[in-house]
């Protein structure tokens, strides 16, 4: 049984899963709000399980879920809250593979909002890396008071990042997706990013396309390194 709830979509393929793909809702929003993206994205990964699970607790806002309690007054809340939230991800993830059959390098994760501050926060965190992480409208979250320098010491893997944001968002502003970018790229994370002009808190057609492409080509690099025996490895951090 899986950890947490969500709904699902099978391969359109109808074969077994080759690759799985999993979005991480924001806050007050659940599963649902985000397993529509699989349509758009399946005819790139006809051979991809998608799963929205939703997040573990009720928002505090009193509808939909939350990854962890965001009340804007606490600037620790979000270090705490990742570092809280993690193990609960990190065991639906174990559990999704294994029911599958498949390993990290056949992962993708896709986070919104605060699913992106989890799948990022998780994913660089793995014993092995996924295939590919996209994080949409969302921020890598450090602890707060320490810079960039801080987050390197905590890597265990290296997987292919994708940042997508809007020049409007209202939610969490764009600087976010250039100081999250910045960090990464500092770290020794390989990351691009994608701007969406004119769009809110929100994802547009661009950022779409951007990221179908990008989990497509994270699979198939993936499937490379396998084939070839094994991932790059540089100072115990696995690379994908």
């Amino acid at each position: 049984m899986p950890t947490l709830p969500g709904p699902r979509l099978p391969p359109r393929s109808g074969r077994a899963p080759r690759q799985l793909v999993v979005l991480l809702h924001g806050f007050g929003a659940d599963g649902n709000d985000l397993i529509d993206l699989a349509q758009v994205w399946q005819p790139l990964l006809p051979d991809a399980a998608f799963v929205a699970p939703h997040a573990p607790e009720p928002c505090i806002q009193g509808f939909g879920r939350q990854w962890f309690s965001l009340t804007f007054r606490d600037p620790h809340e979000r270090w705490r809250g990742v570092n809280r939230a993690a193990p609960a991800l990190d065991a639906f993830l174990d559990a999704e593979l294994a029911a599958h059959g498949l390993s990290d390098r056949q992962l993708a994760l896709v986070g919104f909002s605060q699913g992106c501050m989890m799948a990022l926060h998780v994913s660089l965190r793995r014993a092995r890396a996924p295939a590919a992480v996209v994080g949409l409208s969302g921020m890598l979250v450090l602890e707060e008071g320490k810079g960039p320098e801080s987050l390197a010491p905590a890597l265990r893997a290296v997987p292919p990042v994708l940042l997508a944001h809007g020049d409007q968002d209202e939610v969490i502003p764009v600087d976010a997706l250039f100081l999250s970018g910045e960090a990464l790229a500092a770290a020794g994370v390989p990351v691009e990013w994608h701007l969406s002009a004119g769009t809110g808190h929100g994802i547009d057609e661009g950022a779409l396309h951007h990221a179908g492409l990008f989990l497509a080509e994270g699979f198939a690099r993936a499937k490379g390194l396998e084939r070839a025996g094994g991932a790059e490895r540089a100072g115990g951090v696995e690379r994908a």
